[in-house]
């Protein structure tokens, strides 16, 4: 049943694989379709304005790859393999009056670490001037960062909390579903397609796999009986398996969808930039309509019956199944989104960026109380401000996430049932 969940979504993505097509942000050099490692940057003045058509070399022994930085200023070269690359841009083929900053070091050398994407920044100008930001500003735009990063986390996590309370599963590939949406944005988009109209198809798609899910293999072992470990065991080959069907088609290299890369605009006394702002206004009214449906339908109050008392639900007249089937279209539907908003702002595409927060969403999840949605709503918020803020008070980026995840044990130490939820007698 694994493979006929793994089979469908190769179908999606069969029709654009991203191997085969452009992306519409960076201008790739031939080898970015043939090597999976890349090293790529942005080239922008002391202004902050793009820097179009700049030639830019990567060279190591008898490789030499090429690109010309794109409408905004990006640039990308696949290479065959990690090690130690000459990387020199072309000043002859920068604009009349820019030039790099001085002592900017051209060509340089660089070096692969633990990744397959590096970055290389070239300074103009001035160079890249250190400006001291004031504490109480830089709180103040972790606070911001952190509440639209919870609310993405929050859409994935609502979808992950109502699958737990209808079936008591612990799903394990939910981090693929989210992965799903970025990746089917990508490829409609790569093949043509308008933005809006790839988005709007990459929602559906995600529902789609959600649906396929339960129709294809959790239903039919639901009914056989089987248990929830066995069970949670098949989501971990199913994630493995969803995840290296994606690799195979959309490749490992990191790839943008449209728009990504805008600067930040100033809000009063926030900085944020335009794809937070979206993402953080498209989080809270998806989450708020989620909340009344819940609340105030009856189709919501089944649900909750359902994750509340499977048995009584069923015996009240409620159809439990069709209940269920409805949570995995809706939770399919949701985690594409969070994927999409996830892709923007990290920001870039891969084939692992589900997995890469799976833990935080299991955080959230936990910290909010297991199959409670407005639980995993609160603890999806609390999880995005404690990952952001930590670097306020001198956490290194790397590690930002790790405090989510000690946060998560606590909890379970302490009170294992969660912020919303309820004790229960175990034994």
């Amino acid at each position: 049943m694994g493979a006929i969940s793994a089979t469908i979504l190769a179908i999606l993505l069969l029709a654009a694989p991203a191997t085969q097509a452009a992306s519409p942000a960076p201008t790739p050099s031939p080898s970015n379709q043939t090597f999976q490692n890349n090293i790529s940057g942005f080239l922008r003045d002391d202004t902050r304005a793009p820097l179009a058509d700049v030639t830019i070399t990567a060279k190591k022994g008898d490789f030499t790859g090429t690109a010309k930085s794109s409408a905004n200023g990006s640039w990308n070269i696949g290479v065959p393999e990690q090690g130690t690359y000459t990387v020199e841009l072309d000043e002859s083929t920068l604009p009349e009056g820019i030039k790099l900053a001085e002592g900017q070091e051209n060509p340089r050398e660089v070096t692969f670490s633990q990744t397959s994407n590096l970055s290389v920044i070239f300074a103009f100008g001035k160079g890249i001037v250190v400006q001291e930001q004031d504490f109480g500003q830089n709180l103040l735009n972790r606070l911001v960062a952190g509440l639209s990063f919870g609310l993405l986390l929050a859409l994935a996590s609502v979808g992950l909390s109502l699958i737990f309370g209808t079936t008591g599963l612990t799903n394990f590939a939910h981090g693929e579903m989210v992965t799903l949406g970025a990746v089917l944005v990508f490829a409609f988009n790569a093949a043509g397609l308008p933005f809006w109209l790839a988005l709007i198809l990459s929602l559906l798609g995600g529902a789609l796999f959600g649906y396929a899910q339960d129709r294809g293999l959790w239903r039919p072992l639901r009914r056989r009986g089987t248990g929830l470990v066995p069970m949670m065991i098949v989501s971990i080959g199913l994630a493995l398996a969803v995840r290296y069907v994606i690799q195979f088609y959309f490749g490992g290299a990191t790839q943008q969808l449209p728009y990504a890369q805008s600067p930040e605009i100033q809000l009063g006394p926030v900085s944020i930039s335009p794809n937070n702002l979206w993402s953080l206004g498209i989080s809270a009214v998806v989450i708020a309509l989620i909340g009344i449906v819940l609340l105030k339908t009856r189709l919501g109050k089944a649900t909750r019956a359902v994750a509340d008392n499977p048995a009584l639900a069923a015996a009240s007249g409620i159809d439990v199944d069709a209940v269920i089937r409805l949570v995995w279209i809706t939770g399919g539907m949701l985690a594409a989104l969070g994927g999409i908003l996830w892709a923007y702002y990290r920001p870039g595409v891969t084939f692992d960026m589900g997995s890469a927060i799976l833990l935080l969403i299991f955080a959230g999840v936990t910290l909010g109380g297991l199959g409670t949605v407005f639980g995993a709503l609160i603890g999806s918020i609390i999880v995005g401000i404690f990952v952001e803020l930590t670097t306020v008070f001198g956490l290194a980026a790397d590690l930002k996430y790790v405090g989510a995840l000690f946060i998560m044990i606590v909890v379970l130490l302490f009170r294992p049932q969660g912020i919303l939820g309820r004790r229960e007698r175990v034994g």
